[in-house]
């Protein structure tokens, strides 16, 4: 290999001598290139010569417009070629895409190509590279995309790549030989970028820090040494010392949500629940108001269901989840803490010592996973205060609003609906406890995300599970004379259980966030405002037209505006885009109407990874119409749910 170098190098200085007057300083750096490739079996290089005056025309090659022959990327894959990367790469100044997977270089990555400053995308996957990756790597401040995945790349995760600041869309370095443990510094990579570490020799615990919290097992899988959260593996003394991980401080900016513990104090083994399940920075003079808050309700519901007791007696007994008859709390602004589910039995105390885990967050709140020592898993919402909170309202009034909105999420029962099974009230506090479901979102599955598989969704899946959401969502309109309305649907609202079966979730959150205590705002759960809050154009295009009209964000959200959204869920499972990713500038709704209107093919417009089942194309062509009349512009020309569910259920 070092007789190859060396006989390469001084065919380059040969050819600059011949060609200097010819090829620019491009140019020549990518003779460099081929001049170190020792193999070229699909001849992929054969249109690079020394003769043009530029490379601008070679295969693979681009230049940037106007740029005076400046060659901005280089995109050679799938050419099998054989050889090694060339440090006279790093004179290619304007490159911002060098992509060269699925060849066989070898060697080692050059240091010298942390002078790419403009680099945006490096891809070198599925090579033969070893050695490590030089640091260099981690001051290419533009670099938002890198894959080194599937090489025999060694040595320890260099830190310096968490650095990246416009790091945005992949960070792969599975299947190489790295070692070492995962750097805590891995935890400011942000949530969105797809973390990629498997099938290597990682060891040690994965640090509970930052968006590490986030990840889904699949990121850690194949590293037999790795232990902890989110992989199934224990960490040795894990079990015997349970602890809370840090807080992302990227996931609730500005707000008192960070880890911790209250003191606890002997004289009363029933601290708050909060301690468990919230990242809360509570100061000591707040600490002993709910002290005394809680010795204060205590004592009054003791009266007047024990009043035989000893008051001695009823301060030491343990508070545990109370069944629906069995509430604990008192007083006009107490605490309450009620299982709606009879089998809901977990204690209080259980979950004190249970560790809880970040998993989501948005404006109505920050979702916990909760895991405690014994049984399973369960989701804790805890829910965004009003920045309007109404705070000359009475303490009863809130709470018996609160009481009322949460008995309505909790009388939904079906199997197609995240099933509420407790939840908390005080007055500066308040959590909603659901079942854990571990596969995530029909968001994250289609358009990626920390619980995404690598393998798209087939078809199968994705109709079964908007079927299902379907019956979900039609159950909620008419399980009630209320004619309960949801009010924020969009594919993040879509769980997955295990079995990927679909859950509606969110249920009734638009009105407890917006502030359950004014009672007189609306008799519908949900406002139109709940998409119009967030601000992101995602959440915009959800949104019904009609309530995108002057006003409309005020108004009461509508079951033909639940339609409308659902619509925009199935255009995302059909056509594998986001909602507001439709071409020429449209949202999607508009533009799969548009393209239906002008006649195009189908395989313009349906998700490429479908295109390959073959017998689907009659299913997914029903969907679109579907979607189309949950999207109709006219809120009466749509369908009622029930009978969107009906449609679709006959498309098997």
């Amino acid at each position: 290999m070092a007789a190859a170098r060396v006989a390469a190098a001084v065919a380059v200085l040969a050819l600059l001598a011949v060609a200097a007057a010819a090829l620019n300083t491009d140019g020549l750096a990518l003779l460099a290139l081929k001049f170190a490739v020792t193999d070229d079996p699909s001849n992929g290089l054969a249109t690079w010569r020394d003769a043009d005056a530029d490379a601008c025309g070679w295969t693979g090659v681009t230049c940037a417009d106007g740029s005076g022959g400046r060659v901005a990327a280089v995109e050679l894959a799938h050419l099998s070629l054989a050889g090694y990367l060339p440090s006279e790469l790093s004179l290619l100044s304007e490159l911002t895409t060098l992509s060269l997977p699925s060849n066989r270089l070898s060697g080692q990555i050059p240091v010298a190509i942390s002078a790419l400053q403009k680099l945006t995308t490096l891809d070198l996957a599925h090579n033969l590279l070893s050695g490590q990756v030089p640091a260099g790597i981690g001051r290419l401040a533009a670099l938002a995309r890198l894959d080194l995945s599937s090489n025999q790349l060694n040595g320890t995760l260099p830190p310096a790549i968490a650095g990246l600041p416009r790091l945005a869309g992949v960070l792969n370095l599975s299947y190489n030989h790295f070692t070492g443990g995962i750097p805590p510094e891995f935890g400011a990579i942000p949530v969105a970028v797809s973390l990629d570490l498997r099938g290597n020799d990682l060891a040690g615990e994965i640090p509970q820090v930052g968006s590490l919290v986030n990840q889904g097992p699949t990121a850690f899988d194949d590293n037999p040494g790795l232990c902890g959260f989110p992989l199934k593996v224990e960490c040795a003394g894990e079990r015997d010392q349970p602890r809370i991980p840090q807080a992302n401080p990227g996931m609730d900016p500005g707000a008192a949500a960070q880890v911790g513990r209250p003191p606890k104090r002997h004289s009363s083994p029933t601290v708050p629940i909060l301690a468990a399940v919230v990242v809360a920075a509570i100061v000591a003079g707040l600490v002993l108001q709910w002290q005394c808050r809680r010795r204060c309700a205590a004592a009054t519901s003791r009266d007047e269901e024990q009043k035989s007791s000893s008051s001695t007696k009823e301060k030491n007994t343990t508070l545990t989840l109370a069944s629906t008859e069995e509430r604990r709390g008192g007083g006009e602004e107490g605490e309450l803490f009620v299982a709606v589910d009879d089998g809901f039995g977990m204690e209080l105390e259980e979950l004190l010592r249970a560790s809880a885990y970040v998993v989501g967050k948005s404006r109505g709140g920050i979702v916990y996973r909760v895991v405690p020592v014994r049984g399973t898993a369960v989701a804790v919402r805890r829910l965004s205060e009003p920045d309007d909170a109404d705070c000359a309202e009475s303490g009863w009034r809130r709470r018996r609003a609160f009481e009322a909105e949460a008995a309505a999420i909790g009388r939904a029962c079906h199997p197609n609906v995240a099933r509420l099974r407790a939840y908390y009230y005080a007055p500066d506090e308040k959590l909603l406890i659901y079942d854990y479901l571990g596969n995530g979102s029909l968001h994250s599955a289609l358009h990626g995300g920390p619980t995404a598989s690598p393998t798209p969704l087939p078809w199968s899946v994705r109709l079964s599970v908007v079927q299902g959401a379907a019956r979900g969502l039609a159950y909620l309109h008419e399980c009630s004379p209320r004619r309960y309305v949801h009010g924020c649907i969009k594919s993040s609202k879509i769980l997955l259980d295990d079995e990927l079966r679909a859950h509606v979730s969110g249920f009734g959150l638009a009105r407890l966030v917006a502030g359950a205590h004014k009672t007189a705002h609306s008799k519908k759960l949900g406002t139109a405002a709940c998409a119009l809050r967030s601000g992101a154009l995602s959440a915009l295009a959800y949104v019904a037209p009609e309530l995108r009209a002057p006003g409309g964000a005020a108004a009461a959200a509508t079951q033909k505006g639940d339609v409308f959204a659902f619509g925009v869920v199935l255009l995302e499972a059909v056509t594998g885009r986001q909602p507001t990713e439709g071409e020429g500038g449209l949202e999607l709704e508009a533009w799969v109407r548009r393209a239906f209107k002008e006649e195009r093919p189908l395989s313009e417009v349906v998700d490429p990874t479908l295109l390959g089942e073959v017998h689907a194309k009659k299913q997914v062509l029903a969907v679109f119409h579907v979607a189309l009349g949950c999207t109709e512009p006219d809120p009466e020309l749509r369908p009622r749910m029930r009978a969107v569910a009906e449609s679709l259920d006959r498309i098997n």
